[in-house]
């Protein structure tokens, strides 16, 4: 199949920005992005350093738990019930201590910042296939704000984890994705600890209340989602013996970690006392006690496991080549996982030379955030207001970081494509529209769509009553709408 500008504005990246000429050569093109690409550009150079407010916020709230609970007990004559309500009232959550409402509110003004930092920089990135490779893999690595904490985390998780590693080793950022303080407070390894170790027997020793013990929520998604996939041979024993190796890493700011905290890259600390001793066994492969260097080893090897190339290569194929990729699609990328060790530069490089994703054809339907983008893109606006970002992709339904389980947001175009989603579509195209430049509509959307600006388009877009209206076809046009 040969290269179109079309296929490589479009499904390859975020569409064609306001001033750019469609590319003359669509392959050389992409190649030329991996060149472009900034990993940190002057946007996140000026971001404020959130890394150590997860612990604090945990530490307020978990004191404010601590003061309800002692005010519930000493409330004999009602009931739990009664109590819950009051507790849950405007009133009530007025009275929080002003450092507690300042830790809460704080996180989600940073949260919303994060979110405008994310879409601008892709709106006007000159590497937007570099960019969409970022969100693949942050999506593949899925973090939500739907812990406490993780709000001032979840941009920390994407603009370190994974930026930095999106052309380098799969290994590199499994290690740097599953151990950022992001992903251990989501999957509550933060507070995971050794059934045997000596924190535990301490405890156990002092007859004192203790943490909750093992908790093998990431080690199961790291086998499940990031790396072997659902069938790709591991056993409930694996999944034990992996939490067991991951115990002893968690966050700082929390005190009692602090006293025996040794910090580790990306943010995380590990806990000596906190972890399980002894030698590992998963997979059939044995690990010394090595501290945390044992939990490291594992994820090496796990990300170099034939399974994992396979569960990788599809989710790749399946997002740039449709919901049923071709199976020679992701053979070549298995292949090229394979012989490179996870090279993630060669693995984009081979899904650019691989003529099943040049089809003329779309094979995908846009989720909100890459329309959304796309959309910023072609009408040239720049300046959106981080609330203005998330409002808009809150109203289209699909605010980044905010996916419903660890699995991420579904890339299936059944779980986008519903009658009340594009109708949210088709109200912010208006109120788009509105706001930006329509001059030279049709030519541009011409330079957009080279080839592919279908008759039945343009031909609505000529009866359109104003320039503008025009604009709004556009934006909820087939070619929009689908890649």
């Amino acid at each position: 199949m040969k290269p179109t500008a079309s296929v490589a504005l479009n499904r390859m990246g975020y569409g064609i920005r306001r001033s750019e000429e469609a590319p003359e050569d669509p392959v050389r093109s992409l190649l030329q992005q991996f060149d472009l690409y900034d990993p940190r550009p002057a946007a996140l150079r000026w971001r404020e350093d959130t890394s150590g407010k997860a612990g604090e916020a945990i530490q307020m709230i978990r004191s404010q738990r601590r003061k309800r609970q002692e005010y519930l007990g000493t409330a004999q004559r009602e009931s739990e019930a009664m109590m819950a309500e009051n507790m849950a009232s405007s009133d009530q959550r007025n009275e929080l201590p002003p450092e507690l409402r300042r830790a809460l509110y704080s996180g989600n003004d940073v949260f919303r910042k994060d979110v405008g930092l994310r879409t601008n920089i892709a709106v006007t990135s000159k590497a937007p296939l570099i960019e969409r490779l970022v969100h693949f893999w942050s999506n593949h690595f899925s973090v939500s704000t739907g812990k406490v904490g993780t709000a001032h985390q979840v941009g920390n998780h994407e603009f370190g984890a994974i930026r930095p590693h999106v052309l380098g080793k799969f290994s590199d950022m499994l290690k740097a994705a599953t151990l950022h303080p992001a992903m251990l407070l989501y999957l509550d390894q933060y507070q995971s600890t050794g059934p045997n170790s000596r924190f535990i027997r301490r405890r156990r020793a002092n007859s004192a209340r203790g943490p909750r013990g093992l908790n093998e929520n990431l080690a199961r998604e790291v086998l499940e989602l990031h790396t072997l996939g659902v069938g790709g041979g591991y056993s409930q024993s694996d999944v034990t013996e992996l939490a067991r190796a991951l115990t002893g890493w968690t966050i700082a700011g929390i005190p009692l970690v602090e006293r025996f905290a040794d910090p580790q890259p990306g943010g995380a600390v590990f806990v000596q006392v906190a972890h399980e001793p002894g030698a590992r066994s998963v997979l059939g492969q044995k690990y010394a006690e090595t501290g945390p260097k044992q939990a490291l080893a594992i994820l090496d090897d796990l990300a170099a496991h034939p399974a994992t190339a396979k569960h990788i290569a599809t989710k790749l194929a399946r997002h740039f080549a449709g919901d049923e990729p071709p199976g020679s699609l992701i053979t070549k990328l298995e292949t090229d996982f394979v012989r490179t060790g996870g090279d993630l530069a060669s693995l984009a490089r081979a899904l650019i030379e691989a003529p099943e994703v040049w089809t003329m054809e779309p094979v995908k339907f846009r989720q909100p955030f890459e329309w959304f983008v796309s959309a910023l893109r072609f009408t040239g606006i720049t300046d959106l207001s981080a609330r203005r970002i998330s409002g808009a992709l809150n109203e289209i339904g699909q605010v980044p970081w905010r996916a419903p389980s660890p699995a991420g947001f579904d890339d299936k175009a059944d779980s986008w494509a519903g009658p009340d989603a594009l109708f949210r579509r088709v109200e912010l195209a208006e109120r788009i529209a509105r706001n930006a430049s329509s001059d030279d509509i049709l030519a541009r959307a011409q330079r957009a769509f080279p080839e592919t600006l279908s008759s039945n388009t343009r031909t609505w877009m000529t009866r359109a009553e104003s320039a503008a209206q025009a604009l709004g076809l556009l934006l909820v046009a087939p070619e929009m709408m689908r890649r």
